[in-house]
């Protein structure tokens, strides 16, 4: 038993970094209030955390690598600590987001890739599929738990002991550092290649932020944005910078590695078909989820007018289950072989949203989203309770730290771009669905149409309908055209939730085409990572460059 302590300790820094992410989920409506802002502000912030985690992952495996995985993943609990404790008491919008998404940002960069290393080296054979699975577990406790625990205290309390709890949590696994092993250097530390991790940082910053602002600056037709390129939005222009520097970042890489120099990743990592197909695939997963955590809490809050326990009430079901699924599924990749297992959880994710969205309606019927959200949150289990293993029985053990480092990274990509991409897809088809209905209104005079016209090119963002009706009343329109803008505005609030919930099922039947090369296999114990293959036969070949 004593040494599953080390993993009590590592999966409680798992359970810290998914925790305060559903918090802030839950609080978005509260977040607007208290910071006097907008739904879009509240987006930004979060897409922001799970965006500099995503750049500079592969910079915090690296750092494990030179300064050592233990330390590493201490030094991250200290600036994680930091960013929770100036959280707790941001006064302004400016400083929460310095000090969770920022601070908080590095500090997980630091700690997450050395925790999958710590756990890898650990533990060997099944032992470390159940580790991996515990992991998963946590991930899946800290979802469960953030939207209850998130909701009554925001609700009751303030979300701000949210995170002062968590500077004590911190401080406790600090207190237990003993337990972590202390690894035995693997080989000469590698340098960390400043160049690469520049240019890796700002093509996924430059791309995420194109998505992200789409909503606000049109993707082709400009709508309101702070310069146009050409006559365009320079949305798709920010994205294709994104890209390019990615490509450089790509070329330098490669000349480092064909000069025997240290790359901050080796990419030809990347062209092992067994861990290129988890690291999009732990994409996809996240992409789907944090862009239902960001879509549905607003259902619940802005159309519904739910608060944020009511709200977390609401997830417990996906939380639950989630939560369940993945403790208990591991030993289905043994089996039905990992891929049928993935395949399995992808089909599920997809019957899901087609449920979900038959439940978005003007009033909910509880039971029937209740039903969609547990059934989510299987879904959501299998794939957690198998992509691990897949990542890192894709590499030898002195790959360890790169491996957690490319794996974070996909996990925090997706979650940036889910709530960036899946939000401006919401507010994208809000603005639409308005613009139409407006337009279609037999209650609304011409000058009516143009005045709420001159608003919508200024932007629009997703409100509560009662904001909506007082906006009328203040502008002095008459009490029938100020429930017609109403009506319009609240059948477009669903139209708009929709089509955002619709886009995670395309995700999902997307992800499909990445599953060709996961492991088949069905039963016994993988290979050790260092055998020089993964789990799955010829399907499953780690492909070593």
């Amino acid at each position: 038993m004593k040494h599953w302590w080390a993993l009590v300790a590592l999966g409680t820094a798992q359970f810290l970094m998914v925790l305060d992410t559903s918090v802030m989920n839950v609080s978005i409506s509260q977040l607007v209030e208290d910071f006097d802002t907008e739904v879009t502000a509240i987006q930004a912030v979060i897409t922001l955390y799970a965006l500099v985690m995503a750049a500079f992952m592969i910079v915090g495996g690296r750092l494990g690598d030179i300064l050592g995985r233990r330390r590493m993943f201490l030094v991250g609990l200290v600036v994680y600590g930091a960013g929770s404790a100036l959280t707790a008491v941001a006064p302004t919008l400016w400083v929460l987001t310095l000090g969770w998404s920022v601070i908080e940002g590095l500090g997980a960069a630091m700690v997450l890739p050395a925790m999958a290393a710590l756990v890898a080296e650990s533990y060997r054979g099944r032992d470390r599929a159940v580790a991996y699975a515990v992991i998963g577990g946590l991930a899946g406790a800290g979802i469960a738990v953030g939207p209850m625990l998130g909701g009554w205290m925001t609700t009751y309390l303030t979300w701000r002991l949210v995170f002062a709890g968590e500077v004590v949590v911190v401080l406790a696994v600090l207190l237990c550092r003993r337990v972590i092993p202390t690894p035995a250097p693997a080989g000469p530390r590698p340098r960390l290649d400043g160049v690469g991790a520049a240019l890796s940082a700002v093509g996924l910053a430059l791309g995420v932020l194109g998505v992200l602002q789409s909503s606000t600056w049109g993707w082709v037709q400009p709508r309101n944005p702070p310069f146009t390129v050409f006559g365009f939005a320079p949305t798709l222009f920010v994205v294709g910078a994104g890209v390019a520097v990615l490509a450089v970042f790509r070329h330098w890489e490669r000349r480092r590695e064909d000069r025997g120099t240290d790359p901050l990743v080796h990419l030809s990592l990347l062209r092992r078909p067994v861990l290129r197909a988890g690291l999009m695939t732990l994409l996809s997963q996240n992409l789907i989820l944090l862009g239902l955590f960001f879509a549905i809490p607003l259902y619940l809050q802005v159309v519904q007018g739910f608060d944020a326990f009511q709200t977390g009430l609401r997830l417990l079901p996906v939380s639950a289950t989630m939560l369940v699924t993945s403790l208990c599924a591991s030993p289905l990749g043994q089996v039905m072989g990992p891929r049928r297992v993935v395949r399995l959880a992808l089909a599920i994710l997809a019957a899901a949203v087609v449920w979900l969205l038959a439940t978005i309606d003007p009033v909910i019927d509880d039971a029937q989203f209740a039903g969609a959200m547990a059934l989510l949150g299987v879904g959501i289990g299998l794939l957690a309770s198998q992509l691990g293993n897949i990542v890192q029985s894709g590499v030898g053990e002195e790959e360890r730290s790169e491996a957690g480092g490319l794996q974070f990274t996909a996990q925090n990509l997706g979650s940036a771009l889910g709530t960036a991409l899946i939000g401006s897809i919401l507010v994208g088809a809000l603005a639409h669905a308005f613009t139409t209905q407006v337009a279609d209104e037999p209650r609304l005079s011409a000058e009516t149409r143009e005045q709420v016209g001159v608003r919508l090119e200024a932007g629009i963002t997703f409100v509560s309908t009662d904001q909506v009706r007082s906006a009328g009343e203040r502008a002095g329109l008459p009490p029938s055209e100020v429930k017609a803008i109403t009506d319009s505005y609240a059948s477009a609030q669903l139209d708009g939730l929709k089509a955002a919930i619709l886009a995670t099922g395309g995700v999902a039947l997307v992800s499909f085409l990445m599953t060709s090369h996961l492991p088949t296999a069905r039963s016994g114990r993988p290979p050790e990572p260092g055998s020089g293959a993964a789990p799955g036969g010829a399907n499953g070949s780690t492909d070593r460059a």
